[in-house]
């Protein structure tokens, strides 16, 4: 039986960003919203009030570190300025402030023991950074009773069950999906709105996971799939995908349609819109993603889908990442190694020892005797390159460049073009890019580059494809 049978009626899932809910006039703003989509049944997902995130983080360290004046100052800035939003938009509610003061009291208890520990376990970081989206929830639910707006809170950890892969927890589907369906269909059947927190789940003994850093978009897909949604709509502070980072680049423009393929590898490849692993639960099930913006409702945002209309131009947008650390191995030793390798064996050796370090590829290049991968340098720290290099030596000789960046063309269009590495070498033949390369999907061309270079290289390839823009599919 169908969700949309069981409710008589179709209904959407609603994602409020860190920004979308920073302060009290925000939250303001997000419940006209809300309201303004009543009719087509919202679950609202919510994330924790803007940076407050990275503020938790920062107590738990200076707690495990002994410095207690910095965890404190950060705590009590936390609760005052949550308890100060709330006031202005909970006045005559007392119930709001008793579950702030328990939140932040539990939190103090979490704190204090990590001082003793002097150590920040992963588990019981991830019991602390809860916090955030369960006070931005309660917060959020209580305006929209506030203003008439029938609200139930439901604890996300009661509906996403996940492994014990603290900071970067996978969820449990079967169980997930039944507890979303057995514990949500029913409040939007009484017509009330469910808000649920992002980011957090549960294992199945209870203790609290987090899904991974933006985890919240995640979040509304695993909820939006499972329920069986018409639309997922994903509120932030900005107007859906665009043709380039506009903090990068002024010029660019908004996408208006895209495909799940598009968005994904666009995720994947450092677009910060969308969280990498969004969109493969609405692909799934065949729900469109919306981006909005919740600081401009009436903008057009990004739709992604299954299907959209051919483009014009060869790609929807132009995303990077940086810094990059690049990874150049040769097979053979020149002491006492193992001989050479074949490639195939030299790529699969390389990523065994990256595997072992926890670092995973961005991208794979390969010839007859060499392979060049490059990774997230966030990933591979000092002292795991040194342990990298010494595992890679016992097969082949290996060396790490610094400071790079990848920068990644992406749209189903580029097969037309036979000639479009000739038009990024042409671009940017000046600057020396060290690759040019197609992926394994079609739809991907990176480039390898000195981190220095992206903005120009940005502003260079956005004028070369998008001199013209298809009125379809960019605004």
């Amino acid at each position: 039986m169908s969700v949309v049978t069981f409710l008589g009626l179709s209904m959407i899932v609603m994602k409020f960003g860190g920004t979308s809910v920073e302060d009290a006039s925000s939250i303001e703003r997000v419940t006209e919203i809300i309201r303004a989509r009543l009719f087509l049944k919202p679950v609202i997902v919510v994330s924790a009030m803007g940076k407050t995130t990275r503020k938790l983080l920062r107590a738990a360290t200076a707690s495990a570190a002994g410095d207690s004046r910095t965890c404190a100052s950060l705590v009590i800035d936390l609760k005052a300025r949550h308890k100060s939003e709330a006031r202005r938009l909970c006045q005559n509610g007392r119930e709001i402030f008793t579950r702030i003061d328990e939140y932040f009291g539990e939190l103090g208890k979490l704190l204090e023991g990590l001082a003793i520990l002097g150590d920040v376990p992963p588990r019981g970081l991830d019991k602390i950074l809860s916090y955030g989206e369960l006070i931005s929830s309660a917060i959020v639910a209580d305006a929209l009773a506030a203003r008439d707006i029938h609200a139930h809170l439901v604890d996300a950890r009661e509906l996403i069950k996940t492994n014990d892969c603290y900071g970067a927890a996978a969820p449990i589907f079967d169980i997930t999906n039944h507890n979303i369906w057995t514990k949500v269909a029913p409040v939007l059947d009484r017509g009330e709105v469910p808000v649920i927190q992002g980011f957090i789940g549960s294992t199945r003994s209870g203790a609290t996971t987090t899904l991974g850093f933006e985890g919240s978009d995640y979040s509304a897909a695993i909820v939006g799939a499972a329920l069986e949604a018409s639309d997922i709509q994903i509120w932030k502070d900005v107007s859906g995908l665009m043709t380039a980072d506009p903090a990068m680049f002024a010029g660019a423009r908004t996408v208006k349609l895209c495909s799940y393929a598009e968005a994904a590898e666009l995720s994947y490849f450092g677009a910060k819109v969308l969280h990498p692993k969004a969109i493969y639960p609405a692909a799934q099930k065949n729900i469109p993603v919306h981006i909005y913006n919740s600081k401009r409702p009436e903008a057009t945002g990004t739709a992604i889908s299954a299907e959209v209309p051919a483009c014009v131009n060869l790609i929807k947008s132009i995303a990077y990442k940086r810094p990059i650390k690049v990874l150049h191995a040769h097979a053979g030793q020149d002491q006492g190694g193992a001989g050479d390798l074949a490639p195939t064996d030299l790529i699969q050796s390389l990523l065994g020892a990256c595997a072992r370090q926890g670092v995973w590829p961005l991208i794979t290049a390969s010839s007859a005797s060499s392979v060049v991968f490059a990774v997230d340098a966030d990933s591979l720290g000092e002292e795991r390159e040194r342990d990298l290099l010494q595992q890679v030596s016992r097969f082949g000789h290996a060396r790490v460049e610094a400071d790079k960046a990848v920068i990644s063309l992406v749209g189903r269009e580029l097969y037309r073009d036979t000639c479009v590495a000739g038009r990024v070498f042409r671009a940017i033949e000046d600057l020396r890019p060290g690759i040019i390369l197609h992926g394994t999907s079609p739809i991907v061309m990176n480039l390898v580059l000195a981190e220095s270079q992206v903005a120009n290289v940005i502003a260079r390839l956005h004028e070369v494809f998008f001199e013209q823009i298809d009125p379809t599919i960019f605004e």
